[in-house]
């Protein structure tokens, strides 16, 4: 069997079958201080459990280190000890297979994922300023879209941008959400839902009288229907809806995202009052303040048309931003100027009069937009969020900050600057072909860590910050967004360390070279997983800080 890129699952299966156990026994290492002695470990409470007496059969133990497989490590030893089944990685060849070229094509994915999503983003439907609060929710649906789009996944924007939402702070923080202006076909949508309406026995239209907000034309029982339906998971306040225009106009736009979505299957759908429609999930990620109001369309809509794609609507529920003693309520745009202007001040005090030099406005601009965007995702997205703006709690230091991550991307993109001028003054030949280069020379334990905790799991780390769960009855999901942001201050934090260690670019003599390459070769795929990860954040890498 061929050998390809290794991954973490695959190597975890073959440890789990090499013991003939169908519990999942074994776990990997990630602190340094273990990965001095293992990689992977069978914890002796768990191998109790699974084993009488915690034995593991002989045979069993042996025939772990001829474990082979085209994702699965090359393994050195397995032993017991203390703890429980230690087993080694053949580090070398480890190298060897993540950072060599692949033989042949690489395999399809055995997680690759098609399908549509449509997310819908309720915070961008006022024409009132954006808050903080909305803003969350705006870039964790605009950060979840990329992490479906790198897995395959098709995926709709809701509601398009009009002229009058076309808030320049998004464009600020390099939000890529679609533009429209409705047309003729949204028009049509909502002439139909008014008569899908007329038909409906929970509706009831609103006479234009005294008492009677003029722009709402029915009146919708939801709570009955909820309780006819057996809906789980729904606000037991829910009772009457009073139906306007512009709610039919909301649905009209989800309707018309789902209807640009493939159909997989169309014989398998349910009949729909719109036949035009496809199945596909539609989420709707928002704020905690305005989850009433969206389980209230959310309803209405499956009142409406029930469909196969209404009943896959699921709520993504960010939790409350709380901003520390505001003197008045702060929009968006103020929230990003302030951080600007704080970024700017903390990088004057640290870099001096060069980053007041007007070649370090972007400069400014990418590190304010990677401060925000760590600051809203690195928490789990249903936990509050406590924005400090009266002091300066930006800066260009600390070691879970945005600009933090942007500071170590700028120093890779430094170092491989480095590297090619002095190649090109002739002090080192140029890096040799990777199936030329020794990678038994990289023993430094902070080089282990990084392919091991970082370069080996990455594939996986992206699977599942875009992983969705299964269909359930309740109408409440999670997503693991805040994984990137997380993944990438640790990295930033090992490679730092590492760096300021390890001195990479060493004296120009020939004996040296062989380690140097390998190093380059390592940090060149390490700078790669930067880049990766920070394209699902819509940030660039920085060249220079």
């Amino acid at each position: 069997m061929g050998e390809g890129r290794p991954g973490v699952a695959a190597t975890l299966r073959a440890l789990n079958g090499a013991l003939g156990r169908p519990a999942a026994l074994w776990v990997k290492e990630s602190g340094a201080r273990n990965l001095r002695h293992r990689d992977f470990l069978a914890p002796r409470a768990a191998l109790s459990a699974a084993f009488p007496g915690g034995q593991v059969p002989p045979e069993a133990v042996s025939a772990v280190p001829s474990l082979r497989g085209p994702a699965v490590l090359p393994l050195r030893v397995c032993r017991q000890t203390p703890a429980g089944l230690a087993v080694q990685v053949r580090r070398p060849e480890a190298f060897q297979r993540l950072l060599g070229p692949l033989p042949g094509p690489p395999p399809p994915a055995a997680e690759a994922r098609t399908g549509c999503v449509v997310l819908h983003c309720p915070a961008l439907r006022g024409a009132a300023a954006l808050r903080p609060r909305h803003l969350r929710s705006v870039l964790l649906a605009d950060h979840l879209a990329q992490l479906l789009r790198a897995q395959g996944v098709s995926v709709r924007l809701v509601p398009a941008l009009t002229e009058e939402r076309r808030w320049d702070v998004l464009r600020q923080l390099r939000i890529c959400w679609p533009s429209g202006s409705g047309g003729s076909s949204l028009s049509d949508a909502v002439s139909a839902l008014k008569a899908a309406l007329g038909q409906c026995p929970c509706a009831a239209a609103c006479e234009q009288g005294p008492g009677t907000a003029e722009s709402v034309i029915f009146k919708v029982h939801l709570k009955s229907f909820v309780e006819q339906q057996g809906l789980v998971g729904y606000d037991p306040n829910l009772d009457v809806l009073l139906v306007t225009e512009r709610t039919l106009w909301s649905l009209a736009e989800l309707q018309e995202a789902v209807m640009d979505c493939p159909v997989s299957d169309p014989q398998a759908l349910p009949a729909s009052r719109f036949p035009n429609s496809s199945c596909c999930s539609i989420i709707h990620v928002v704020n905690c303040e305005e989850e009433f109001q969206q389980q209230q369309l959310d309803v209405l809509w499956r009142i409406l048309d029930p469909g196969a794609h209404t009943a896959l609507q699921k709520h993504l529920v960010c939790g409350p931003v709380k901003v520390t003693k505001p003197s008045s309520p702060i929009g968006a745009d103020q929230y990003f100027q302030l951080r600007k202007r704080q970024m700017y001040e903390a990088s004057v005090i640290k870099y001096g009069e060069l980053a007041q030099d007007e070649a370090w406005t972007e400069v400014i601009d990418t590190l304010t937009v990677a401060a925000i965007r760590f600051e809203m995702l690195s928490t789990a997205h249903r936990s509050q969020i406590t924005l400090d703006l009266e002091n300066n709690s930006i800066s260009t230091k600390g070691t879970k900050s945005g600009a933090f991550v942007m500071y170590n991307c700028a120093r890779l993109a430094t170092l491989f600057d480095t590297f090619q001028r002095a190649v090109e003054r002739g002090t080192y030949p140029p890096l040799p072909p990777v199936s030329e280069l020794n990678f038994s020379c990289l023993r430094e334990e902070g080089e282990w860590l990084l392919l091991f905790n970082y370069l080996l799991p990455f594939p996986e780390v992206l699977q599942q910050a875009a992983q969705l769960p299964p269909p359930s009855k309740g109408i409440r999901i999670t997503a693991n967004t805040e994984t990137v942001c997380k993944f990438l201050i640790q990295l930033s934090m090992d490679f730092s360390s590492y760096y300021n260690r390890v001195h990479v670019l060493g004296e120009p003599f020939p004996h040296l070279f062989d380690q140097m390459f390998a190093r380059l070769q390592l940090l060149g795929a390490v700078r790669d997983v930067f880049h990766s990860a920070l394209a699902t954040l819509h940030l660039p890498p920085l060249s220079q800080i």
